[in-house]
């Protein structure tokens, strides 16, 4: 079944409402509404802001997103399909970092999303919270216990709407204590059974002291291997703008949201009554089809800005509110002093490795065999089952360098405390080149193979640093907010982080050494079992790239600390009438993958700022 014939099928079964989602700058100048809050980024955390401060009836919130709309995107839809969703794409930012040296010299895509949801409509939907370490950190750094494990659990809970599985075995696959069945962002385990389910648990207790069971990893103790959990819902993407955004809450009266507007500015509005500081209420806008026409509105409350790792600082800092004299050195009149905007850049780097095996059980066959894929997305579109209604991995393991570790002998352990991993491991039924067609652009442009191998089937193990010591930035490449800013994640670019790598990948040896996989194994394929230290590295060096994890280029800090861009409750430090809510607050980046930590961290500011405005 062709595409066009699915989005008349789509079109049929939605039955959505759009009253208040416009399409452009010009929809927007018809309005002549005044707003108590403006939100710039309608994406993981923008769209949680927006619709619970807009459950006041008496505040009005306008949304400003530069993307399109995420409706009627195949590729976003069908969670199977998720690698096409990035890079080089409309749903894209499209950016690329500088050459990383821990990457060889590489310089390699940064997917982001320039859609409705933001990165939450093109990641891989994995939904875990991180440890209890994480947030106990977030707690001690903030000098907040509001940003405590515990004090935080309501939050998670209020945010998640669970969805069981319909097996009978549900209580070996997840702890329903852990979870809400009633909240807005719709949460499930994977819909499809895979040829290895039973082989990776089976090794879990075959070598269970290295790699014990997990039965819920978002219990706040991710340590082991268990199910993925998934922002999915009944075989589609949950993002947040079909949740947050969903047509009862995007019909409310006090709520527009207005697409391909790009906030080129905040700008100063006056002084604060109480405080004296000055206060940054009002935005500067354009058509995100680089209009030469800047418009500008102003908010009668504050300015959220919601543009994720990469767009709030890039905003700030030409905005002038960032390093002064940085920003005099590029023509940038500096505006307000705050040295932190665009430091502290932190992510986690990832790696594929591969084995081929003694099956015909995996996605390479439909990656080669055109008849096939159509089958499985007839399969998909019909009855909502079959292999694309889940991602590509089906298995998580969180991991800890063991305590005796030569690594954490000779450096300060990274991790955010002992119920926190070190590196992940991400189990999939396939080559990691057989991710779809969008995907091979990437990969050749990050020095991997580019297709997928011509013959043979495959089991790969990625590995995530989850914890790592190396910083990078965001900078500016010019006087033009339409211009993309200068990424540096500095991918690897600590020995700390190689070193965990390279650990993380021989952890993965040992997992398919397992007794219990010892016929499904067939060879190596990316690196020879006895490959030296030496040679790992190389790998490493050759192939990784990134999980999207961007975090902290807006850093929250103590009150009092004379660093960071955020004081505790998330407004900027020194100036009143903006807040930043994304996940460049994050001090640290958590060890999961973050778009659950934004969404817990969105839904606690929505409460300070409805505190503050009551």
């Amino acid at each position: 079944m062709d595409y066009l014939i699915f989005l008349v099928i789509l079109a049929l079964e939605s039955t959505l409402c759009w009253g208040a989602l416009y399409e452009s700058v010009a929809d927007l100048k018809k309005l002549n509404f005044q707003f108590d809050f403006i939100v710039v980024g309608g994406g993981t955390a923008g769209n949680v802001i927006a619709n619970r401060l807009t459950e006041n009836p008496r505040h009005s919130v306008l949304v400003l997103e530069a993307g399109a709309s995420n409706e009627d995107v195949l590729d976003i839809i069908v969670p199977f399909y998720a690698s096409r969703a990035t890079p080089n794409t409309p749903q894209d930012w499209n950016f690329s970092t500088t050459a990383q040296t821990g990457l060889n010299g590489r310089s390699i895509s940064y997917p982001r999303g320039h859609v409705l949801g933001g990165s939450s409509s093109v990641n891989q939907m994995a939904y875990t919270r991180g440890s209890r370490d994480d947030y106990d950190r977030y707690a001690r750094v903030s000098g907040d216990d509001g940003w405590s494990w515990d004090n935080l659990v309501p939050y998670m809970r209020k945010t998640e709407q669970f969805h069981p599985p319909t097996s009978q075995n549900i209580i070996e696959q997840f702890n329903p204590a852990v979870h809400n069945l009633h909240g807005i962002n719709s949460v499930s385990l994977p819909g499809f059974l895979r040829d290895t389910d039973a082989r990776v648990f089976a090794t879990t207790s075959d070598l269970s002291h290295e790699f014990p069971f997990n039965i819920d990893m978002n219990s706040g103790t991710p340590l082991g291997i268990g199910w993925v959990q998934s922002s999915i819902k009944n075989g589609s993407r949950s993002s947040s703008a079909t949740s947050y955004l969903a047509p009862r809450y995007l019909s409310r009266p006090n709520l527009h949201v207005v697409l391909n507007t790009l906030v080129t500015r905040v700008l100063q509005s006056g002084h604060d009554s109480r405080t004296g500081k000055p206060t940054f209420r009002t935005v500067e806008y354009a058509s995100s089809a680089r209009g030469p026409t800047r418009f500008r509105l102003t908010a009668t409350k504050e300015v959220i800005l919601s543009a994720g790792s990469i767009g709030t600082p890039h905003i700030l800092l030409h905005s002038g509110i960032g390093d002064s004299e940085s920003l005099a050195s590029l023509g940038i009149s500096p505006v307000h002093d705050l040295p932190s905007v665009g430091k502290n850049l932190s992510d986690h780097p990832f790696l594929h490795t591969s084995w081929q095996v003694n099956s015909t059980k995996t996605f390479d066959n439909a990656e080669r065999n055109e008849t096939l894929a159509s089958d499985e997305f007839e399969e998909w579109l019909t009855t909502r089952t079959g292999p694309l209604v889940d991602s590509t991995t089906s298995q998580i393991g969180w991991l800890r360098l063991p305590d005796n570790s030569s690594i954490l002998q000779s450096f300060p352990d990274t991790s955010s405390g002992p119920l926190s991993p070190h590196f992940e491991l991400l189990f999939t039924v396939g080559s990691h080149a057989a991710r779809r067609t969008t995907l091979m652009i990437s990969l050749a442009q990050n020095g991997i193979a580019g297709t997928p191998p011509p013959t043979g089937n495959y089991f790969t193990i990625s590995t995530g640093v989850v914890s790592p010591s190396a910083r990078g930035s965001i900078t500016l490449n010019s006087t033009d907010p339409f211009d993309p800013p200068v990424i540096n994640p500095n991918l690897l670019g600590s020995e700390l982080d190689l070193l965990i790598m390279r650990e993380a990948v021989r952890s993965a040896q040992r997992f398919v050494a397992a007794p219990t996989l010892a016929d499904y194994i067939l060879s190596p394929f990316s690196f020879n079992d006895t490959a030296s230290d030496t040679e790992v590295d190389a790998y490493i060096h050759d192939h990784a790239t990134t999980l999207d994890h961007p975090v902290g280029s807006a850093a929250m800090s103590a009150s009092d600390a004379d660093y960071g861009v955020v004081d505790p409750d998330l407004t900027v430090k020194g100036v009143g009438g903006l807040r930043i809510v994304d996940a460049s607050v994050l001090p640290y980046v958590p060890a999961a993958h973050t778009q659950v930590s934004v969404y817990i961290f969105a839904e606690r500011a929505a409460d300070l700022i409805k505190a503050a405005f009551k």
